[in-house]
């Protein structure tokens, strides 16, 4: 159903939008041409989450989540060293749980256990800064900046475990309610770029704090937030070439 808050979070991201190309219009405008790159990274990230500390033991441990990651990004040269470096990304977020148990059989012990395992797929926008630590043929770089990231969907897949595995059992997340589909959050990482034909090819790995609570449950503070690592590699390009 389309509710209040459904409404107002598309207004607020097109105004996100907007302003981002407002921006980008600028800065593109007083650059040159010719020294704006596009580029695409792609790679995995390992997604998990703050555990709030008032439960203490009274809640399973939670393990980071594999997922892929990927953007399209471009480089906006602001002096020799700077450069503006807006992207639009897709990142799996999440975390897992596992719990297990030993059931004795006569002599031996039969392990059960079962995985469960948090995912939400996110639109993320990280407005960076990138900052070339040295030039030649290989240049180290870092970059720093805010996020915003919206929850298209996701699920919880859980899948249990004996003697072998089953089929995963995937339930959808209701956002709205409970979950927040908006996350704020810090982005930082180090990436080492090679010159290759008219282009650039980079590593990369990058760190992302979220700052938004994503579990919203009256009168109780559930502090829950995403945290990230990613590793991508990806290639860039001068616009006007």
């Amino acid at each position: 159903m389309f509710s209040l808050s459904t409404f107002f979070s598309i207004i607020v991201m097109k105004r996100i939008v907007l302003a981002g190309i407002a921006v980008l219009g600028l800065l593109i405008a007083q650059s040159s041409f010719a020294q704006v790159q596009v580029g695409i990274r792609g790679g995995g990230n390992w997604g998990f989450a703050s555990k709030p500390a008032f439960l203490g033991s009274l809640t399973p441990t939670l393990h980071p989540s594999a997922g892929p990651t990927g953007a399209i990004f471009l480089d906006i040269p602001l002096s020799d060293r700077f450069s503006f470096r807006p992207e639009i990304a897709y990142v799996q977020k999440g975390f897992v749980v596992r719990e297990s148990l030993d059931i004795k059989l006569g002599g031996f012990s039969l392990p059960i256990g079962a995985r469960i395992a948090y995912q939400s797929h996110n639109l993320e926008i990280p407005l960076l800064l990138k900052v070339n630590l040295s030039d030649g043929p290989v240049q180290p770089y870092i970059i720093a900046g805010p996020s915003v990231s919206y929850a298209l969907d996701g699920r919880i897949r859980t899948r249990a475990t004996a003697l072998f595995s089953t089929q995963p059992f995937d339930v959808d997340l209701d956002y709205g309610n409970t979950l927040n589909r908006w996350d704020v959050g810090a982005v930082g990482g180090l990436g080492l770029a090679m010159n290759a034909g008219t282009g650039k090819f980079f590593i990369e790995g990058r760190y992302t704090h979220g700052f938004t609570r994503q579990v919203q449950v009256p009168v109780v503070n559930v502090d829950v937030r995403n945290r990230g690592i990613a590793a991508t590699i990806g290639y860039s390009f001068p616009i006007g070439y």
